[in-house]
């Protein structure tokens, strides 16, 4: 309940600097512009999500025949989630991971990594499989989406101005104003939307302890999974990276760099799934 109440406000506060944003640089007309052209493109990645994404992972799709014990497991806990049962992809890479993509619980996919098949604890395994279907059952890429589009929207805003649409070039506004919305508003909006993921990756520890039972399970495959990720590399495009259940590209930030990183620390993951578990 409460990382749904922190979304709520941190995506609040994202339309929020995107509307002052937007009458400040843009205007009206700017406005709609920068949200139909920020919209777009994250709404295409929404719609054609699990294609594009097992490509970037080379994940291949397998069916109950050709991968029983994964099919089983998944199937069950799905079942326990209250979800349909989602396609099954594995990926060929050596490095333990696994991510959930997809428009809607019926469209979802999930899908893990042959290196997670070869290194990870059967329940340890499960404690992934049900955060990636939390994922799911959250809805999850659709949050991710709508702030992807409010943030890219903001990004566009400046560029309006630049090129002559916006309400600096009409004299509306102050200069200084809308030098510092240029420079410090996109900033601002990826802090914003980095926020939102991190709390969805919170909240989808919570809904997958309790779909699997317990979060200790959880708590030990995050810590392997992390650990794994330092030494054994892994070859994936940049923009699919955040979908793993943790980065598989470079080490999570410390300080002032937690605020520009999709996933919390994996500290801090374990320490909340630890206090769920002393708490019953």
């Amino acid at each position: 309940m409460l990382n749904n109440m922190k979304t709520f406000v941190l995506m609040a506060g994202l339309m929020a600097l995107f509307l002052t944003i937007g009458q400040v640089v843009g205007g009206t007309g700017g406005l709609l512009m920068a949200l139909v052209l920020g919209s777009a493109m994250n709404f295409g990645m929404y719609f054609f999500s699990d294609r594009m994404v097992l490509r970037m992972y080379r994940a291949k799709i397998v069916t109950a025949a050709e991968a029983p014990e994964l099919y089983a497991m998944v199937d069950r806990l799905r079942q326990r989630a209250g979800l349909p049962m989602p396609v099954i992809a594995v990926a060929p890479h050596d490095q333990p991971n696994a991510f959930a993509t997809g428009r809607s619980p019926s469209k979802a996919v999930v899908a893990v990594t042959t290196g997670i098949l070869k290194y990870m604890p059967q329940d340890e395994l499960e404690g992934v499989l049900a955060h990636e279907l939390a994922h799911i059952k959250n809805r999850d890429m659709l949050i991710s989406t709508v702030a992807a589009g409010l943030a890219g929207a903001i990004g566009f805003l400046p560029y309006l101005l630049m090129f002559g649409g916006g309400r600096g070039n009409r004299g509306g506004g102050h200069p200084a104003i809308a030098l510092a919305v240029i420079l410090l508003g996109p900033i601002a909006a990826m802090i914003i939307q980095m926020a939102v993921s991190r709390s969805r990756e919170f909240e989808a520890d919570r809904v997958g302890a309790q779909i699997l039972g317990r979060p200790d399970p959880l708590a030990r495959a995050l810590k392997r999974l992390d650990t794994l990720a330092h030494q054994i590399p892994m070859q994936v495009a940049p923009a699919a990276a955040p979908l793993a259940q943790v980065n598989p590209l470079a080490s999570q930030g410390r300080g002032i760099a937690t605020l520009f990183s999709t996933h919390p620390p994996t500290e801090a993951r374990i320490q909340a799934l630890m206090e769920m578990a002393n708490q019953g």
